[in-house]
Protein backbone atom coordinates (compact mmCIF):
# COMPACT_ATOMS: atom_id res chain seq x y z
CA UNK A 1 0.00 0.00 0.00
CA UNK A 2 1.65 3.50 -0.54
CA UNK A 3 1.64 6.63 1.64
CA UNK A 4 -0.61 9.16 1.16
CA UNK A 5 0.13 12.79 -0.17
CA UNK A 6 1.31 14.90 3.04
CA UNK A 7 2.00 11.85 5.80
CA UNK A 8 5.31 12.44 7.95
CA UNK A 9 7.98 9.23 7.18
CA UNK A 10 7.62 6.88 10.26
CA UNK A 11 11.90 6.71 10.13
CA UNK A 12 11.51 10.73 10.59
CA UNK A 13 8.75 10.84 13.20
CA UNK A 14 10.98 7.66 15.68
CA UNK A 15 13.72 10.30 15.20
CA UNK A 16 12.47 13.16 16.38
CA UNK A 17 10.97 11.50 19.28
CA UNK A 18 14.26 9.93 20.51
CA UNK A 19 15.08 13.55 20.34
CA UNK A 20 12.61 14.17 22.73
CA UNK A 21 13.29 11.74 25.29
CA UNK A 22 17.11 12.61 25.53
CA UNK A 23 16.17 16.25 25.73
CA UNK A 24 14.13 15.34 29.13
CA UNK A 25 16.50 12.99 30.22
CA UNK A 26 19.35 15.88 30.68
CA UNK A 27 16.83 18.29 31.96
CA UNK A 28 16.02 15.44 34.49
CA UNK A 29 19.88 14.97 35.38
CA UNK A 30 20.47 18.88 35.65
CA UNK A 31 17.90 19.27 37.29
CA UNK A 32 19.00 16.86 40.36
CA UNK A 33 22.23 17.71 40.31
CA UNK A 34 21.46 21.46 41.17
CA UNK A 35 19.39 20.01 43.46
CA UNK A 36 22.18 18.02 45.11
CA UNK A 37 24.49 21.30 45.10
CA UNK A 38 21.72 23.25 46.83
CA UNK A 39 21.18 20.85 50.01
CA UNK A 40 25.10 20.45 49.96
CA UNK A 41 25.24 24.48 49.98
CA UNK A 42 22.82 24.59 52.58
CA UNK A 43 24.01 22.11 55.03
CA UNK A 44 27.72 23.61 54.46
CA UNK A 45 26.48 27.31 54.83
CA UNK A 46 23.45 27.56 57.10
CA UNK A 47 25.34 26.53 60.26
CA UNK A 48 27.86 29.28 59.80
CA UNK A 49 25.13 31.67 58.87
CA UNK A 50 23.22 31.04 62.22
CA UNK A 51 26.59 31.00 64.33
CA UNK A 52 27.20 34.40 62.44
CA UNK A 53 23.67 35.18 63.81
CA UNK A 54 23.60 34.07 66.97
CA UNK A 55 26.82 35.83 67.60
CA UNK A 56 25.34 39.32 65.73
CA UNK A 57 22.30 38.63 68.81
CA UNK A 58 24.78 37.22 72.04
CA UNK A 59 27.18 40.73 71.13
CA UNK A 60 23.47 42.26 71.04
CA UNK A 61 22.86 41.00 74.14
CA UNK A 62 26.19 41.43 76.28
CA UNK A 63 25.73 45.47 74.83
CA UNK A 64 22.01 45.85 76.47
CA UNK A 65 21.98 46.91 79.54
CA UNK A 66 20.34 44.33 82.20
CA UNK A 67 17.37 45.98 83.98
CA UNK A 68 17.41 45.77 87.75
CA UNK A 69 16.39 46.83 90.99
CA UNK A 70 19.05 48.28 93.63
CA UNK A 71 18.80 49.82 97.31
CA UNK A 72 21.20 51.53 99.35
CA UNK A 73 23.66 49.70 102.09
CA UNK A 74 22.87 52.15 105.60
CA UNK A 75 24.32 52.58 108.88
CA UNK A 76 22.11 51.30 111.89
CA UNK A 77 21.55 49.53 115.21
CA UNK A 78 20.76 45.91 114.99
CA UNK A 79 19.05 43.82 117.28
CA UNK A 80 20.29 40.77 117.90
CA UNK A 81 17.42 38.23 118.19
CA UNK A 82 17.07 34.45 119.38
CA UNK A 83 13.71 32.40 118.46
CA UNK A 84 11.91 29.98 120.14
CA UNK A 85 8.36 28.32 120.97
CA UNK A 86 6.20 28.28 123.66
CA UNK A 87 3.28 28.39 125.66
CA UNK A 88 1.15 31.21 127.40
CA UNK A 89 0.58 30.12 131.41
CA UNK A 90 -1.65 31.96 134.12
CA UNK A 91 0.89 32.79 136.39
CA UNK A 92 -1.10 31.74 139.10
CA UNK A 93 -4.54 29.45 138.95
CA UNK A 94 -6.66 27.96 141.86
CA UNK A 95 -9.74 25.81 141.89
CA UNK A 96 -12.14 27.52 144.18
CA UNK A 97 -13.53 24.45 146.46
CA UNK A 98 -15.88 24.35 149.93
CA UNK A 99 -13.70 24.24 153.23
CA UNK A 100 -17.45 23.04 155.30
CA UNK A 101 -20.48 20.89 154.05
CA UNK A 102 -23.47 22.90 153.60
CA UNK A 103 -26.04 23.83 151.08
CA UNK A 104 -25.04 26.09 148.29
CA UNK A 105 -27.66 29.07 148.76
CA UNK A 106 -26.39 31.80 146.10
CA UNK A 107 -23.62 32.06 143.48
CA UNK A 108 -22.45 35.59 143.24
CA UNK A 109 -19.97 35.89 140.05
CA UNK A 110 -20.87 35.03 136.32
CA UNK A 111 -18.74 33.11 134.24
CA UNK A 112 -15.67 34.77 132.27
CA UNK A 113 -15.81 37.72 135.48
CA UNK A 114 -12.70 39.45 136.51
CA UNK A 115 -12.84 39.25 140.40
CA UNK A 116 -10.43 40.48 142.53
CA UNK A 117 -9.01 38.91 145.72
CA UNK A 118 -12.05 38.81 148.46
CA UNK A 119 -14.57 39.83 146.25
CA UNK A 120 -17.43 37.17 147.22
CA UNK A 121 -18.03 33.89 144.75
CA UNK A 122 -20.95 31.73 146.84
CA UNK A 123 -22.55 31.68 150.02
CA UNK A 124 -23.00 28.46 152.18
CA UNK A 125 -25.61 27.83 154.73
CA UNK A 126 -24.47 29.33 157.65
CA UNK A 127 -27.58 28.25 160.24
CA UNK A 128 -25.51 25.34 161.45
CA UNK A 129 -22.17 27.38 162.00
CA UNK A 130 -23.92 30.13 163.40
CA UNK A 131 -25.09 27.62 166.29
CA UNK A 132 -21.92 26.58 166.92
CA UNK A 133 -20.88 29.71 167.42
CA UNK A 134 -23.50 31.40 169.72
CA UNK A 135 -23.20 28.32 171.58
CA UNK A 136 -19.12 28.96 172.01
CA UNK A 137 -19.92 32.45 173.37
CA UNK A 138 -22.60 31.30 175.90
CA UNK A 139 -19.81 28.76 177.47
CA UNK A 140 -17.41 31.49 177.30
CA UNK A 141 -19.80 33.70 179.39
CA UNK A 142 -20.74 30.60 181.97
CA UNK A 143 -17.08 30.02 182.56
CA UNK A 144 -16.22 33.89 182.94
CA UNK A 145 -18.87 34.03 185.86
CA UNK A 146 -17.49 31.00 187.34
CA UNK A 147 -14.12 32.25 187.52
CA UNK A 148 -15.42 35.58 188.74
CA UNK A 149 -17.29 33.91 191.71
CA UNK A 150 -14.16 31.60 192.94
CA UNK A 151 -11.94 35.06 192.87
CA UNK A 152 -13.87 36.48 195.04
CA UNK A 153 -13.58 33.62 197.15
CA UNK A 154 -9.87 33.46 196.81
CA UNK A 155 -9.78 37.49 197.79
CA UNK A 156 -11.85 36.57 201.27
CA UNK A 157 -9.57 33.55 202.29
CA UNK A 158 -6.54 35.61 201.85
CA UNK A 159 -8.09 38.18 204.33
CA UNK A 160 -8.69 35.52 206.72
CA UNK A 161 -5.89 34.22 209.41
CA UNK A 162 -4.43 31.20 209.23
CA UNK A 163 -6.25 29.85 212.36
CA UNK A 164 -9.74 30.57 210.37
CA UNK A 165 -8.79 28.59 207.16
CA UNK A 166 -6.86 25.93 206.14
CA UNK A 167 -4.00 26.57 203.82
CA UNK A 168 -5.04 23.58 202.09
CA UNK A 169 -8.29 25.40 201.08
CA UNK A 170 -6.77 28.22 200.55
CA UNK A 171 -4.25 26.95 197.71
CA UNK A 172 -7.45 24.85 196.26
CA UNK A 173 -9.18 27.47 195.74
CA UNK A 174 -6.01 29.40 193.82
CA UNK A 175 -6.19 26.64 191.74
CA UNK A 176 -9.58 26.65 190.57
CA UNK A 177 -8.92 30.45 190.08
CA UNK A 178 -6.37 29.21 187.64
CA UNK A 179 -8.50 26.14 186.39
CA UNK A 180 -11.19 28.77 185.00
CA UNK A 181 -8.84 30.66 183.69
CA UNK A 182 -7.69 28.27 181.21
CA UNK A 183 -11.15 27.26 180.32
CA UNK A 184 -11.83 30.79 179.24
CA UNK A 185 -8.74 30.82 176.81
CA UNK A 186 -10.00 27.62 176.00
CA UNK A 187 -13.59 28.89 175.15
CA UNK A 188 -11.68 32.04 172.98
CA UNK A 189 -10.17 29.41 171.03
CA UNK A 190 -13.12 27.28 170.60
CA UNK A 191 -14.80 31.16 169.75
CA UNK A 192 -12.53 31.72 166.91
CA UNK A 193 -12.96 28.11 165.45
CA UNK A 194 -16.71 28.76 165.38
CA UNK A 195 -16.20 31.77 164.03
CA UNK A 196 -13.95 30.96 161.36
CA UNK A 197 -16.24 27.86 159.67
CA UNK A 198 -18.68 30.29 159.90
CA UNK A 199 -16.50 32.37 157.76
CA UNK A 200 -16.08 29.63 155.36
CA UNK A 201 -19.72 29.53 154.41
CA UNK A 202 -18.62 32.97 152.74
CA UNK A 203 -16.59 31.78 149.15
CA UNK A 204 -14.26 34.71 148.24
CA UNK A 205 -11.99 34.88 145.61
CA UNK A 206 -7.93 34.38 147.28
CA UNK A 207 -6.54 36.48 144.15
CA UNK A 208 -7.15 38.82 141.00
CA UNK A 209 -7.92 36.83 137.95
CA UNK A 210 -11.11 35.74 135.64
CA UNK A 211 -13.23 33.45 136.67
CA UNK A 212 -13.82 30.33 134.00
CA UNK A 213 -17.17 27.86 133.69
CA UNK A 214 -18.80 27.49 137.08
CA UNK A 215 -18.51 23.57 138.47
CA UNK A 216 -21.36 24.02 140.73
CA UNK A 217 -25.40 25.87 140.72
CA UNK A 218 -26.86 26.75 143.21
CA UNK A 219 -28.71 24.46 145.81
CA UNK A 220 -26.05 21.99 145.82
CA UNK A 221 -25.09 20.11 148.84
CA UNK A 222 -20.98 20.34 149.04
CA UNK A 223 -18.48 18.63 151.56
CA UNK A 224 -15.03 20.13 152.93
CA UNK A 225 -13.51 16.80 152.82
CA UNK A 226 -14.43 15.99 148.89
CA UNK A 227 -11.21 17.14 147.24
CA UNK A 228 -12.39 16.51 143.54
CA UNK A 229 -15.34 18.98 143.82
CA UNK A 230 -15.02 22.71 143.24
CA UNK A 231 -17.01 25.70 142.72
CA UNK A 232 -14.94 28.05 139.94
CA UNK A 233 -11.54 28.31 138.52
CA UNK A 234 -10.03 30.99 138.53
CA UNK A 235 -6.37 32.20 136.88
CA UNK A 236 -4.70 34.96 136.88
CA UNK A 237 -3.97 36.41 133.69
CA UNK A 238 -2.60 40.24 134.33
CA UNK A 239 0.28 40.02 134.11
CA UNK A 240 0.76 36.18 132.86
CA UNK A 241 3.83 33.97 132.44
CA UNK A 242 4.92 32.20 129.06
CA UNK A 243 7.04 29.53 129.07
CA UNK A 244 9.57 28.62 126.05
CA UNK A 245 12.43 26.29 124.74
CA UNK A 246 15.61 27.53 123.43
CA UNK A 247 18.83 25.12 122.06
CA UNK A 248 21.12 24.61 124.93
CA UNK A 249 23.65 26.10 122.11
CA UNK A 250 22.60 29.46 122.64
CA UNK A 251 22.27 29.43 126.90
CA UNK A 252 25.82 30.99 127.07
CA UNK A 253 24.01 33.95 125.38
CA UNK A 254 21.22 34.05 127.38
CA UNK A 255 23.03 34.13 130.62
CA UNK A 256 25.52 37.18 129.02
CA UNK A 257 22.43 38.87 128.36
CA UNK A 258 21.19 38.75 131.93
CA UNK A 259 24.23 39.18 133.43
CA UNK A 260 23.92 42.79 131.66
CA UNK A 261 20.95 43.71 133.06
CA UNK A 262 16.98 42.76 132.17
CA UNK A 263 16.88 40.55 129.20
CA UNK A 264 13.23 42.06 127.08
CA UNK A 265 11.57 39.15 125.50
CA UNK A 266 8.69 39.31 122.50
CA UNK A 267 5.80 37.72 122.09
CA UNK A 268 4.64 36.87 118.84
CA UNK A 269 1.51 35.17 116.73
CA UNK A 270 1.61 32.83 114.80
CA UNK A 271 3.08 34.51 111.75
CA UNK A 272 6.43 35.04 113.81
CA UNK A 273 5.82 38.99 112.74
CA UNK A 274 3.35 40.35 114.55
CA UNK A 275 4.20 41.07 118.01
CA UNK A 276 1.48 40.27 121.02
CA UNK A 277 3.39 41.83 123.96
CA UNK A 278 6.63 42.68 125.35
CA UNK A 279 8.10 41.40 128.53
CA UNK A 280 10.94 40.37 130.53
CA UNK A 281 13.03 37.10 131.27
CA UNK A 282 12.09 36.12 134.94
CA UNK A 283 14.08 32.34 134.64
CA UNK A 284 16.51 30.02 133.20
CA UNK A 285 15.76 26.31 134.58
CA UNK A 286 18.75 25.03 136.26
CA UNK A 287 19.30 22.24 133.89
CA UNK A 288 19.28 21.17 130.43
CA UNK A 289 16.36 18.64 129.19
CA UNK A 290 19.22 15.79 127.48
CA UNK A 291 16.42 14.44 125.52
CA UNK A 292 15.43 17.01 123.00
CA UNK A 293 18.78 19.56 124.41
CA UNK A 294 17.04 22.35 124.81
CA UNK A 295 16.62 24.86 127.81
CA UNK A 296 13.30 25.92 129.67
CA UNK A 297 12.91 29.27 130.25
CA UNK A 298 9.85 31.79 131.45
CA UNK A 299 8.87 34.94 130.73
CA UNK A 300 6.44 37.46 132.48
CA UNK A 301 4.38 39.94 130.18
CA UNK A 302 1.71 42.65 131.09
CA UNK A 303 -1.15 41.58 128.92
CA UNK A 304 -2.62 44.49 129.68
CA UNK A 305 -5.26 44.31 126.55
CA UNK A 306 -5.64 40.28 127.31
CA UNK A 307 -2.83 39.54 123.59
CA UNK A 308 -2.19 36.35 125.45
CA UNK A 309 -4.29 33.37 127.05
CA UNK A 310 -3.31 30.46 129.04
CA UNK A 311 -2.41 27.45 127.01
CA UNK A 312 -1.99 29.62 123.87
CA UNK A 313 1.15 28.59 121.50
CA UNK A 314 3.12 31.66 121.04
CA UNK A 315 6.93 32.06 119.04
CA UNK A 316 8.77 34.11 121.14
CA UNK A 317 12.20 36.16 120.75
CA UNK A 318 14.67 37.20 122.85
CA UNK A 319 17.12 40.41 122.74
CA UNK A 320 20.26 39.17 123.40
CA UNK A 321 22.69 41.99 121.66
CA UNK A 322 22.30 44.98 119.78
CA UNK A 323 25.17 45.41 117.43
CA UNK A 324 25.62 49.46 117.43
CA UNK A 325 26.07 51.36 113.61
CA UNK A 326 27.15 48.45 111.35
CA UNK A 327 26.43 48.89 107.52
CA UNK A 328 22.81 46.52 106.45
CA UNK A 329 21.63 45.54 103.34
CA UNK A 330 18.47 43.94 101.83
CA UNK A 331 18.97 39.94 102.48
CA UNK A 332 18.06 40.08 98.71
CA UNK A 333 21.33 41.13 98.19
CA UNK A 334 23.41 39.13 99.49
CA UNK A 335 24.62 35.85 96.86
CA UNK A 336 26.27 32.95 96.83
CA UNK A 337 28.65 31.03 94.55
CA UNK A 338 31.98 28.79 94.68
CA UNK A 339 34.23 31.48 96.22
CA UNK A 340 31.82 32.29 99.23
CA UNK A 341 29.12 35.29 99.54
CA UNK A 342 29.17 37.85 97.26
CA UNK A 343 27.03 41.12 96.49
CA UNK A 344 26.84 43.77 92.62
CA UNK A 345 27.47 46.51 93.67
CA UNK A 346 25.89 49.62 91.50
CA UNK A 347 28.99 51.98 90.17
CA UNK A 348 28.35 55.87 89.01
CA UNK A 349 29.00 54.67 85.03
CA UNK A 350 26.37 52.27 85.90
CA UNK A 351 27.78 48.92 85.63
CA UNK A 352 28.34 46.47 88.94
CA UNK A 353 31.16 45.63 89.92
CA UNK A 354 31.01 41.81 92.01
CA UNK A 355 32.49 42.33 95.29
CA UNK A 356 32.85 39.22 97.92
CA UNK A 357 31.42 40.23 101.27
CA UNK A 358 31.98 38.86 104.44
CA UNK A 359 28.15 38.35 106.68
CA UNK A 360 28.32 38.71 110.12
CA UNK A 361 24.34 38.55 111.01
CA UNK A 362 21.40 37.75 108.63
CA UNK A 363 17.79 38.19 108.89
CA UNK A 364 14.80 37.42 106.85
CA UNK A 365 14.70 40.97 105.51
CA UNK A 366 18.64 42.26 106.48
CA UNK A 367 21.85 40.76 106.40
CA UNK A 368 24.90 42.77 108.10
CA UNK A 369 27.64 43.22 106.29
CA UNK A 370 31.31 43.34 108.05
CA UNK A 371 33.41 43.69 105.20
CA UNK A 372 33.06 44.61 101.22
CA UNK A 373 30.59 47.14 101.05
CA UNK A 374 30.66 50.51 102.24
CA UNK A 375 27.46 52.86 103.59
CA UNK A 376 27.57 54.94 100.24
CA UNK A 377 27.15 51.86 98.06
CA UNK A 378 23.75 50.78 96.58
CA UNK A 379 23.83 47.15 96.26
CA UNK A 380 21.58 45.00 93.26
CA UNK A 381 18.15 43.07 95.03
CA UNK A 382 16.41 42.35 91.74
CA UNK A 383 17.58 40.85 88.36
CA UNK A 384 20.47 38.85 88.98
CA UNK A 385 19.80 36.48 85.42
CA UNK A 386 22.15 38.18 83.28
CA UNK A 387 24.38 39.63 85.60
CA UNK A 388 28.02 39.19 85.85
CA UNK A 389 31.17 41.79 86.76
CA UNK A 390 31.00 44.52 84.83
CA UNK A 391 27.91 44.14 83.33
CA UNK A 392 26.01 47.82 82.75
CA UNK A 393 22.91 47.87 84.03
CA UNK A 394 19.24 50.14 83.90
CA UNK A 395 18.17 50.89 87.22
CA UNK A 396 14.59 50.49 88.03
CA UNK A 397 15.00 53.43 90.61
CA UNK A 398 15.49 55.99 87.31
CA UNK A 399 12.71 56.23 86.75
CA UNK A 400 11.26 57.45 90.42
CA UNK A 401 14.04 60.87 90.25
CA UNK A 402 12.56 64.10 90.59
CA UNK A 403 12.10 65.94 87.79
CA UNK A 404 14.58 69.04 86.96
CA UNK A 405 13.44 72.14 88.25
CA UNK A 406 10.82 70.66 91.14
CA UNK A 407 11.16 71.33 94.81
CA UNK A 408 12.96 68.25 96.49
CA UNK A 409 11.29 69.82 99.66
CA UNK A 410 7.63 70.30 98.95
CA UNK A 411 4.89 67.47 97.82
CA UNK A 412 5.04 66.04 94.40
CA UNK A 413 7.32 63.76 92.29
CA UNK A 414 9.94 64.19 95.25
CA UNK A 415 7.65 62.81 97.94
CA UNK A 416 6.73 60.02 95.44
CA UNK A 417 10.51 59.13 94.82
CA UNK A 418 10.63 59.36 98.44
CA UNK A 419 8.15 56.57 98.66
CA UNK A 420 8.88 54.25 96.10
CA UNK A 421 12.57 54.38 97.60
CA UNK A 422 11.21 53.05 100.81
CA UNK A 423 9.27 50.92 98.88
CA UNK A 424 11.94 49.21 97.49
CA UNK A 425 14.25 48.82 100.95
CA UNK A 426 11.17 47.18 102.95
CA UNK A 427 9.86 44.78 99.83
CA UNK A 428 13.21 43.93 98.84
CA UNK A 429 12.41 40.38 99.97
CA UNK A 430 9.05 40.10 99.12
CA UNK A 431 9.71 41.21 95.51
CA UNK A 432 12.48 38.00 95.48
CA UNK A 433 10.20 35.87 96.57
CA UNK A 434 6.45 36.63 95.29
CA UNK A 435 7.69 38.59 92.11
CA UNK A 436 10.68 36.63 90.61
CA UNK A 437 9.72 37.63 87.39
CA UNK A 438 9.19 41.07 87.84
CA UNK A 439 11.56 43.94 87.69
CA UNK A 440 10.23 47.33 86.15
CA UNK A 441 8.70 49.60 88.90
CA UNK A 442 5.09 49.82 87.93
CA UNK A 443 4.98 46.45 87.00
CA UNK A 444 6.81 45.65 90.49
CA UNK A 445 4.14 47.71 92.59
CA UNK A 446 1.21 45.77 90.85
CA UNK A 447 2.60 42.16 91.54
CA UNK A 448 2.92 43.15 95.12
CA UNK A 449 -0.60 44.55 95.67
CA UNK A 450 -1.88 41.39 93.77
CA UNK A 451 -0.22 39.41 96.63
CA UNK A 452 -1.16 42.07 99.59
CA UNK A 453 -2.23 39.12 101.80
CA UNK A 454 1.08 37.20 101.91
CA UNK A 455 3.17 40.96 102.25
CA UNK A 456 5.63 41.22 105.54
CA UNK A 457 4.08 44.32 107.31
CA UNK A 458 7.31 46.75 106.20
CA UNK A 459 6.55 46.16 103.00
CA UNK A 460 2.34 46.05 103.76
CA UNK A 461 3.22 50.18 104.75
CA UNK A 462 5.05 50.92 102.18
CA UNK A 463 3.47 49.57 99.75
CA UNK A 464 0.05 51.84 101.15
CA UNK A 465 1.93 55.05 100.73
CA UNK A 466 3.03 54.41 97.46
CA UNK A 467 -0.82 54.06 97.17
CA UNK A 468 -1.61 57.25 98.56
CA UNK A 469 -3.19 56.18 101.05
CA UNK A 470 -1.87 56.75 104.80
CA UNK A 471 -1.34 53.51 106.94
CA UNK A 472 -3.28 52.48 109.96
CA UNK A 473 -2.11 53.51 112.85
CA UNK A 474 -2.76 49.70 113.78
CA UNK A 475 -0.75 48.45 110.86
CA UNK A 476 1.77 51.33 111.59
CA UNK A 477 1.79 49.83 115.96
CA UNK A 478 2.23 45.97 114.23
CA UNK A 479 5.33 47.18 111.59
CA UNK A 480 7.21 48.91 114.49
CA UNK A 481 6.87 46.29 116.53
CA UNK A 482 7.26 43.35 114.58
CA UNK A 483 9.89 44.74 112.43
CA UNK A 484 13.01 41.76 112.68
CA UNK A 485 16.44 43.30 111.86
Amino acid sequence: MGLAAGDPCPVESEVKGRQVARLLNRVVAVAAIAAVVGVVGYVTVSPMVQKEAAGRRARALADASVPVIDAPARVADVPVYLNGVGTAKARNMVTVRAQVDGRIMSIKFKEGQDVKRGDVLALIDPATYQAQLEQAIAKKALDEAQLANAQRDLERYNKLTSLSVAEKTIDTQRALVAQLIAQIKLDEAAIANAKAYLDYTTIVSPLDGRTGIRLIDEGNLVRGIDANSGIVTITEVKPIAVIFTLPQQQLAQVNAAAARGPVNVDALDSDGRTVLDRGTLQVVDNQVDQATGTVRMKAEFANANLQLWPGQFVNVRVLTDTLQQVVIVPTPAVQRGPNGTFAYVVQPDQTVALRPITVGLQTETTAVVTKGVDASDRVVTTGFARLKDGARVSVAHSEDQPAPGSDAKGPGPSAKSEAREKMRTACAGDAQKLCPGVERGSALRACLQSNAAKLSEPCKIATSGISGGKPREADARKADGSTTQ
